[in-house]
């Protein structure tokens, strides 16, 4: 049989970094991504206990003390948000040696109990990490083509999907049914999934837009109160992403509501129903989708280097709109990103005529265009392949 490939992950060095700093770290994200491959293949010498065996569980809850003294460190704790219970226990044993690093690393998705948890019981004790499917980086697709680009989106970034391994489908009808019949009973007392689901349909259908929440809870057939709780457990797992609009030195009246992305373009276009990259190509949610791919990809990349940069976006109520902004210190970069492999001045006209707002050290256009070109004084086209390039110190 042969061996499975492993794909190393950006986010290694961080987590290598990190483990010299601190007593703890934490490595969150949603399911599948591959925390727990990358912790075991990176951490060999440590010792490992996954918490979604019944039997491990049970002991640590039941008896924390001796399940730690069985287990002693350099430990992994996979799956920390099944035995909370730990929590206390493992900061009595940080601080018996409190400048001893890399004593234990923690796994979990990001579900509320889990993270208050964290911070009640950890802080300054732990550094907290998060994993989110592949990046352009990690997988580096040797075709630039249009049909390449939409056949990774719709495939998406879960790694067993990625590499192969599992039927797409298959694998997002069944990652929908744990997250709805599993993940989402940890958090909550949905008493309708068949609601919840719909409502999750909802979203994926406004990808890259603008969030009305309003407008989703009356279509959902629930309060608005309801449809902010059930957000706020999709942004807390991951599922989804709401970039935040810019609002410091503007004075044009400007929209203060979030955008939203999911944060997997394999697992929304399998909830729209998109059968194929070639019908997701020619369909109505191209543009929509390769947008949140780019976005994901920048997220990706701030969540891979640890890197300090805030993202936003822009849209006043004359619908002018800049789809990100990057903000490190006093520097910004401009992006607009448009499916089009013909890129004309239309696509970058927003680009040029804000910028006198922002000073940007550089403004982009992130297309299926092959080429990296400059388009128009201080506008350079990005293709979609080299997003990371962005980033790059001249």
């Amino acid at each position: 049989m042969r061996k499975a490939q492993y794909v190393h992950r950006k986010l290694e060095d961080v987590l290598k970094k990190r483990i010299r700093q601190f007593p703890s770290i934490l490595l969150t994200g949603p399911r599948q991504t591959g925390k727990s491959t990358l912790l075991q293949k990176t951490f060999g010498s440590f010792n490992y206990v996954s918490l979604d065996s019944p039997i491990q569980r049970e002991i640590a809850i039941n008896d924390p003390i001796s399940f730690l003294e069985n287990n002693p460190t350099p430990l992994i704790l996979d799956e920390i948000q099944y035995a909370p219970q730990l929590l206390p226990y493992i900061k009595i044993i940080i601080d018996k040696n409190r400048t001893k690093s890399g004593q234990f690393i923690l796994t979990g998705s990001q579900y509320f109990p889990l993270m208050q948890g964290i911070s009640e019981t950890l802080t300054g004790r732990i550094s907290i990490n998060e994993l989110l499917g592949f990046s352009l980086e990690e997988i580096s697709p040797k075709k630039t083509n249009p049909i390449t680009c939409f056949s990774l989106i719709h495939k998406g970034w879960f790694p067993e999907v990625a590499l192969g391994r599992v039927d797409p489908d298959a694998f997002y009808d069944s990652y929908l049914k744990t997250y709805l019949e599993r993940d989402l009973r940890q958090v909550t007392s949905v008493k309708d999934l068949l609601l919840f689901q719909n409502f999750i349909e909802l979203l994926a259908a406004r990808t890259s837009n603008i969030l009305n929440l309003n407008e989703i809870a009356k279509e959902c057939g629930i309060s608005h109160t309801t449809a902010q709780k059930w957000l706020s457990i999709l942004a807390t797992g991951r599922l989804i992403y709401l970039l935040r609009p810019y609002y410091k030195n503007i004075s044009k009246r400007i929209i203060k509501s979030p955008k939203l992305y999911f944060t997997d373009t394999g697992l929304v276009s399998y909830i729209l129903k998109y059968t194929s990259p070639e019908t997701l190509f020619k369909g109505a949610m191209k543009g929509p989708i390769f947008e949140t791919f780019a976005i994901i990809e920048i997220l990706k990349y701030k969540l891979n280097h640890s890197s300090v940069f805030e993202m936003y976006f822009l849209r006043d109520s004359n619908h002018n709109e800049i789809d990100l902004i990057i903000e490190y210190g006093d520097n910004k970069i401009l992006i607009e990103i448009k499916a089009t492999s013909t890129p004309t001045q239309s696509h970058w006209k927003t680009l040029k005529r804000l910028s006198h707002l922002f000073n940007p050290s550089k403004s982009y256009l992130i297309s299926l265009y092959p080429e990296k070109i400059q388009l128009d004084k201080g506008i350079i086209n990005i293709p979609w392949n080299r997003i990371p390039e962005i980033f790059e110190r001249k």
